[in-house]
């Protein structure tokens, strides 16, 4: 799955570009991000920061940080939403609606003790993250 992925926001002023392969895919069901996405379940999408690039309207480029672990980025203009940055784990979530070319191979839910879709698709389901990067690692059952 190697390969250059383009996308943009809802108007297509913003256009972003990730290249090689996302270091992770999955859902998930944490209330912030069914908040951001307006969804009861979101997918991401996990790059290294280099990998992701801004090739179009950086200058509609707005960012929204609740908190530290999670700079929110959308289009100005339309308010697509585009991409989370994540500086404490060194990743940029691109959300998965917006790599259309990018075939969407789920991995893991994680952040699932806050679903409100339970989902049963024999993925592993984290009860938030995992231990590597400050969750407590715990599976919960589907």
């Amino acid at each position: 799955m190697n390969g250059a992925f383009t996308g943009t926001c809802f108007c297509g002023a913003v256009e972003i570009r990730a290249t090689g392969q996302p270091t992770g895919m999955g859902y998930c069901h944490c209330r912030s991000c069914r908040s951001w996405s307006g969804g009861p379940v979101n997918s991401f999408t996990l790059w290294p920061p280099e990998a992701v690039e801004v090739t179009k309207g950086a200058e509609h480029l707005a960012t929204y940080a609740k908190t530290e672990m999670s700079h929110r980025q959308y289009c100005r203009l339309c308010g697509g939403h585009l991409m989370t940055r994540h500086p404490p784990l060194n990743l940029v979530d691109v959300f998965a609606a917006t790599l259309p070319e990018l075939p969407f191979v789920p991995q893991v839910h994680v952040n699932y003790a806050e679903t409100v879709l339970p989902m049963k698709d024999g993925l592993p389901k984290m009860k938030d993250f995992p231990a590597e990067i400050g969750g407590s690692g715990e599976m919960v059952p589907e």
